[in-house]
């Protein structure tokens, strides 16, 4: 058990570090008047100038979001003279210190994706278009406590590790958008899209639990799956025999042959914003769910492990043989060593490489802003947002203050509420003719190792340049 504890730290520790970075929409910028990607976010919303994004440069972002980071798994070395920082499995550290800083419920750490590689946006038949490549990618890990404290064992107990899991997938999208004001009150907007899946992985367990809560007896249960959708990926698989002479097949390897385009799909945007000016002046009120929409994979293969269950309580009262003269390594082999390779290795499921379809992860957004009637430069904005992706799905509310003092310049100051706790962003526009430059955060970054790396879960900047006029 003590090496079970040891390999989940480690695998822990992997799963921070792969969702580290993580770029979006940007939130912040919302209510921004002429931040030129704003459709992006509700495709009913268009700039005031053309635009043409520079290659790679347009809109471009990175951070971490979650609400648990390095910070709950690397902890300072409570022995004096030892290294700076230890885990969060250290001896030396009381349950209390090595679990206070992960949440009570699933811990999460996840990255969403957006590059845009090449954009315009113009003004034309009768509204504002837009046309869009780029890249959407997304990453995530979610960790239940009872994880944690099985792998710190805190007690002889029962852990119910329901909902560990990790997902990535990522897929370029052709976008073709259009608004259109259809009377001095109301805007609406749409945009069509095109999917070129590169490839989407999921691992999942269900009903995962360890119980350790009966005296001198271990019970593991739970099914584990891997599924991959990508072009030209099969899993490798050994034969090797049980302890009782017979064989299994056991994957230990995976291959990519020659990987293309993955899968095919289409999605849409919708939005609408809608001035209240006939009953409270200055209100505004906007709305968009963006994508909805799926991609058909031309390849999936799969993995599970072949019991769901694995008991062992073979030693608690065996002195050097049992009843029938059996020694405790033959007990072992014959009673327990097929039992738990059953358990604990995958086996490539029948049926691989059909087709199948995947939804994509739709967004939301709810949207309201008030300019202040003594002076109408300035404005108050709430923007909620619900992304729809299952045990990845998350909430946030921002509350901005936006002000334009110029033309040519705008931005805002902002504070959310998330499903990954508080954070405040900020945001600022400059688009004089000839050339647009924008810069912000949704999350301020908090405290870095010396290395750079964020101990808080929230971290993030948003930068672009774009020819405009």
């Amino acid at each position: 058990m003590l090496h079970i504890r040891h390999t989940i730290c480690c695998t822990l520790l992997m799963c921070g570090a792969a969702t580290a970075l993580q770029a979006q929409d940007m939130a912040s910028a919302y209510f921004t008047n002429d931040y030129k990607y704003r459709h992006q976010m509700n495709p009913a919303m268009g700039a005031d100038q053309t635009y043409i994004a520079l290659p790679g440069l347009g809109n471009t972002s990175m951070g971490v979001m979650g609400n648990f980071g390095l910070g709950a798994i690397l902890k300072p070395n409570p022995v004096a003279g030892g290294k700076k920082n230890v885990t969060f499995m250290h001896p030396a550290l009381s349950d209390a210190e090595a679990l206070a800083d992960f949440h009570s419920g699933n811990n999460k750490l996840q990255t969403d994706l957006a590059v845009t590689l090449l954009s315009a946006g113009w003004k034309g038949w009768g509204g504002y278009n837009t046309i869009d490549l780029g890249v959407r990618a997304f990453a995530g890990v979610s960790i239940p406590y009872e994880m944690f404290e099985f792998a710190r064992n805190t007690g002889n107990k029962r852990y119910d590790i329901d909902g560990l899991g990790a997902k990535a997938q990522a897929y370029v999208q052709l976008a073709l958008g259009h608004s259109h004001q259809l009377n001095d009150r109301l805007r609406i907007g749409a945009k069509l899209k095109l999917l070129m899946g590169a490839g989407m992985a999921e691992v999942s367990t269900t009903h995962l639990t360890a119980d350790l809560s009966q005296p001198g007896q271990w019970r593991l249960s739970g099914q584990a799956r891997a599924d991959i959708y990508m072009d030209g990926f099969r899993f490798k698989q050994k034969e090797k025999e049980y302890k009782d002479g017979t064989t299994y097949r056991q994957v230990d390897d995976i291959d990519v042959d020659s990987p293309g385009i993955s899968g095919m799909g289409f999605g849409v945007d919708l939005g609408a914003v809608y001035d209240m000016k006939d009953l409270v002046k200055g209100l505004k009120l906007s709305a968009a769910l963006t994508d909805l929409g799926y991609i058909k994979w031309k390849n999936h293969v799969s993995a599970a492990n072949k019991a769901t269950s694995f008991t062992f309580s073979g030693f608690h009262d065996i002195e050097v043989t049992d009843d029938n003269g059996r020694a405790l390594d033959s007990q072992w082999n014959s009673d327990y060593a097929d039992q738990l390779t059953d358990f604990a290795h995958l086996e490539a499921e029948e049926g691989q490489g059909a087709a199948k379809s995947t939804m994509l992860q739709a967004t939301a957004r709810l949207g309201g802003e008030y300019a202040m009637p003594f002076y109408d430069k300035l404005s108050a904005g709430l923007l909620l947002t619900h992304r729809f992706a299952g045990d990845y799905s998350w909430n946030e509310a921002r509350l901005s203050a936006n002000w334009q003092p110029l033309s040519w310049l705008d931005g805002n100051v902002n504070g959310a509420y998330s499903t990954f706790g508080a954070s405040l962003g900020w945001m600022i526009n400059i688009h004089p003719k000839a050339i647009n430059f924008f810069l912000g955060m949704d999350h301020v970054l908090g405290k870095t190792t010396t290395q750079g790396v964020p101990l808080t879960p929230k971290a993030s900047i948003t930068m672009g340049m774009n020819v405009a006029w």
